[in-house]
């Protein structure tokens, strides 16, 4: 693949406010099982693939059930994850529903209140 001219590879980090540090840790990894990210040898968050998701304290705003931009995670199959979160305790914001005949897409609060989406492919 031709580099992009500009440098740009990929996205590395996508940063949450938060509002509880250890709270929203014991959701990102107990709860939600991400395994722990590291930047050099400092704990920077949580991966997602290659992407690290970083939880900033008191940063630019308040957490919100409308982050933009929106983050939506890809799963194996959109109902079971739905499944699986509710019975970890998670709140379901979004029932999944398939949009356009083509995805599953449901979303979730986190324990600070931030929304994130979900779907996969039909």
């Amino acid at each position: 693949m031709k580099p992009h001219p500009l440098g740009f590879q990929r996205v590395k980090v996508i940063a949450l406010s938060v509002t509880d540090l250890d709270r929203a840790n014991e959701f990102y990894s107990q709860t939600l099982s991400l395994p722990l990210a590291y930047l050099g040898d400092q704990h920077a968050g949580y991966h997602l693939d290659q992407v690290i998701l970083m939880l900033k304290v008191g940063w630019y705003a308040p957490p919100t059930a409308m982050p933009n931009p929106r983050i939506t995670l890809e799963v194996d199959h959109a109902p079971d994850t739905e499944t699986a979160l509710l019975e970890r305790g998670v709140t379901i914001a979004d029932p999944v529903e398939l949009t356009d005949d083509q995805c599953l897409v449901g979303s979730f609060l986190d324990s600070e209140g931030n929304k994130l989406w979900f779907c996969s492919e039909v």
